[in-house]
């Protein structure tokens, strides 16, 4: 026990003195629920993917480089297939000149690129032209459209790039300027959506299918609020179910229902006031809050209705509960705010807000716990029917465990190691596209593209110096670009590359009498910035190459289409980079980057920073405990039901899933805090046994099986059950979550019941 904070005669006042001031209470806790909640009324939503990227993350620092130098823009994306698979027919290149025109009237568009307004060049003398290659296409003859498909399929501009090597998907993407403000988001993605849908309607020989950076980052949003009016209630409905079984009371239950609800609520305010954003992730924090709200509140009228059935008076067995429990909630509540603090090492800043707002609720649902909810139950009418502890008879289970101690012990060991073995079988992935069910609407729109063939999602971008100005037209340089994007052409995952090469042999092979002997890089740099004149000055409004080409001339953007693994899109980025070393001269390499390529590197920076962070709060709450208990070898004892659960979540995931992305790096954090709760409850009634009751370790393990296991089971369920129902979730990220946390909760109450007795009797004859 703390024993300068948290001594017996502090304890037995403190339940006096919230019986005494119950109404004082009451009205305190309504007063501060009030001016906290009204803090929700700030909470923003962060919908951009880049959310998950802290500003040192490297990724991240050299895309802003290279959007500082080409524009900061996002993307919508239609993506449209012919129904008779073919989209050079007279109809479909109809629609999809009318939705290449309607689409430069969507809010904030400042490009769009398209199969019928791709700019093709012809040349007549001396002089450049370059035209929309589809012009008024519902006038076009059988010739026409054979020329069309002749030039489109034929030019590695456009083919696998904007159309399907088999002519049946084509794009159109329309570049916006990159908004911040959600609703601006949201704005787009709607007018986006409208102009799909009466598209559709309007030409029944195609389908449109919506996608890209803006539609993916509205996703986010709209999946959070999916999440929340589904798993919200889905949590209320289970949570109520288990308390009334629990204490058949309905008045119990209501206090419980305002206990949890207000913790949430006030964390989420506060989280508002300190200018926390909502995200994906952090959006399960209230979801998290009230699990871990119930599990305070379970213990303190679990003994109270104990006290209650075995003849004591209301307010007596308030004050007896509050006596018994406030110290091990208190410890509980640090040492699972410690867990969630922890989270503060990621390098995903909404895995910092999660772990910050959860770790606001736990204390607050601390505070609530032992003084809104016992003078609740003051005021309110409430009698015990029955002892849930009496029903479960959980002392008779104890009695088992200790006749069973070194079976139990053995068998657990076993399972251990068979489990951990399976860690040795997880591989760390994390594809930004599988974050979304496959249900999913825009990852449908994707999968069509990439399935097709017509692009690659992952992308990867270089910006790729010449170390001088308007030195892009130089032919050596040219060429080195050329050389690097052949070498990633030659990679089995790569789609398609866009270099500004190409742009360069075509306009050569053009201003040739479009010989095929020409479409190869100018052979000087006059020549070269001659004809980019030329071209530049040529194109309409919107179609520049600003977005390819920087100010001064001195570098140019190269992008690879691909679709890889997250370890193969860091296995390419290595190969990529050893390249460049060996290719270019010194100074003039480039920092490969794109969001692909940050999500591929998201888990192991997540990782490296979470086991610092959660080694960190293992110590303190190691500490904290010795400090607590008042005794080193239990403090030190704890570790082990604190550590196992987790090793043995994570080897039967690498025996069942596999694959791990980025919520792996988080879940240790989340469920050490939670699992400590447990052991502790668990500990403090052995050590309360041993040291006021006399008793040895085995009738000590069957008192803290008769006290505290009703209550250790009850919040267990709840525990289970809370983060059971993130696997409904729609983001794969709170799922794996979801599912890994149970898994070790699940653990946890199994390693504290059959496997930490069996460690106290042993450990205890030792002693003696």
């Amino acid at each position: 026990m703390i024993k300068c904070d948290l001594d017996r005669s502090f304890i037995m006042n403190y339940g006096n003195w919230v019986v005494k001031n119950r109404w004082l209470v009451i009205i305190a806790s309504v007063a501060f629920i009030i001016a906290t909640s009204y803090g929700m009324t700030r909470l923003g939503f962060e919908n951009d993917g880049r959310v998950f990227f802290s500003p040192e993350n490297p990724q991240l620092q050299a895309l802003d480089e290279l959007e500082n130098t080409y524009n900061r823009e996002d993307n919508v994306l239609f993506v449209v297939k012919a129904k008779d698979d073919n989209i050079f027919s007279k109809e479909v290149l109809t629609a999809i000149e009318e939705l290449t025109e309607r689409s430069w009237q969507l809010p904030f568009s400042t490009r769009v690129d398209s199969l019928t307004n791709y700019q093709h060049t012809t040349a007549e003398g001396d002089d450049l032209i370059v035209r929309d290659l589809v012009a008024n296409a519902s006038s076009l003859s059988n010739e026409e459209l054979l020329r069309i498909k002749n030039i489109a399929l034929n030019d590695v501009s456009i083919v696998k790039n904007t159309v399907n090597p088999a002519g049946s998907v084509t794009l159109v993407n329309i570049l916006i300027i990159k908004p911040d403000d959600k609703d601006i988001v949201r704005e787009v993605t709607i007018a986006s959506r409208d102009l799909r849908d009466k598209i559709n309607e309007k030409h029944p020989s195609i389908e449109v299918k919506l996608t890209g950076g803006v539609v993916f980052d509205n996703a986010f949003s709209d999946q959070s609020e999916i999440d929340f009016k589904t798993l919200m209630p889905m949590m209320f409905i289970i949570m109520i179910g288990i308390i009334y079984a629990s204490f058949r009371s309905i008045t119990a239950t209501i206090a419980t229902l305002i206990v949890i609800v207000s913790a949430s609520i006030s964390a989420l305010g506060i989280s508002a006031y300190l200018g926390i954003k909502v995200t994906s992730p952090s959006a399960m924090a209230p979801v998290i809050v009230l699990t871990l709200a119930v599990a305070d509140s379970v213990h303190f009228l679990s003994t109270m209705f104990h006290e209650m059935t075995h003849g004591a008076e209301k307010r007596a067995a308030i004050k007896e509960s509050l006596r018994i429990n406030l110290h091990p909630i208190f410890l509980t509540s640090i040492t699972t705010a410690i867990g969630f603090l922890s989270m503060n090492s990621s390098d995903a800043p909404p895995f910092r807000d999660l772990g910050n707002i959860a770790a606001i609720g736990v204390m607050l649902a601390f505070f609530y716990s032992v003084l809104l909810l016992p003078s609740l139950m003051c005021v309110l009418p409430v009698k015990a029917r029955f002892s849930l502890a009496d029903v479960l008879k959980l002392d008779v289970f104890g009695n088992f465990v200790v006749r069973n101690k070194n079976k139990l012990f053995v068998s657990i060991f076993i399972a251990l190691v068979v489990l951990v073995v399976g860690i040795s079988k997880i591989e760390l992935d994390d594809n930004f596209l599988e974050y979304f069910e496959e249900e999913n609407k825009v990852r449908v729109a994707t999968e069509l593209a990439m399935d097709s063939g017509v692009t690659g999602f992952d992308l990867i971008e270089y910006s790729i110096p010449s170390g001088e100005e308007g030195g892009i037209n130089e032919p050596e340089y040219l060429e080195r670009v050329e050389a690097f994007s052949n070498w990633w052409n030659e990679q089995p995952e790569v789609i398609n590359t866009y270099p500004i090469t190409n742009i360069y042999k075509k306009l050569n092979k053009t201003m040739h009498g479009d010989d095929p002997e020409f479409y190869s890089i100018p052979e000087s740099r006059e020549l070269a910035a001659q004809y980019m004149l030329l071209y530049e000055m040529s194109l309409p409004y919107g179609l520049d190459l600003n977005n390819r080409i920087d100010v001064d001339k001195s570098s140019t953007r190269l992008t690879v289409f691909l679709t890889g693994t997250a370890g193969e899109l860091r296995e390419l980025e290595e190969k990529g980079n050893k390249w460049l070393d060996e290719n270019s001269p010194k100074g003039l390499s480039s920092t490969a980057t794109g969001l692909s390529l940050m999500f591929a590197h998201i888990s192991e920076r997540n990782i490296h920073g979470m086991l610092w962070g959660t080694s960190i709060a293992l110590a303190l709450i190691s500490i904290i405990l010795i400090i607590a208990l008042r005794s080193v070898r239990i403090g030190l004892i704890s570790l082990i039901p604190n550590l196992l659960p987790a090793s043995m979540a994570f080897g039967l995931w690498g025996l069942t899933y596999k694959e791990v992305g980025l919520a792996v790096s988080v879940v240790t954090a989340i469920s050490l805090g939670i699992i400590v709760d447990d052991t502790v409850h668990f500990l403090s009634k052995y050590i309360r046994a041993r040291r006021e009751h006399g008793k040895n370790a085995a009738e000590a393990i069957v008192y803290s099986f008769s006290t505290v296991g009703t209550a250790i089971t009850i919040t267990s369920l709840i525990l289970i059950c809370g983060f059971v129902i993130l696997t409904f979730s729609g983001f794969k990220v709170n799922e794996s979550m979801g599912i890994l946390t149970a898994f070790a909760l699940g653990f946890a109450l199994i390693t504290d019941f059959l496997f930490l007795p069996a460690i106290l009797i042993w450990l205890d004859k030792k002693k003696a």
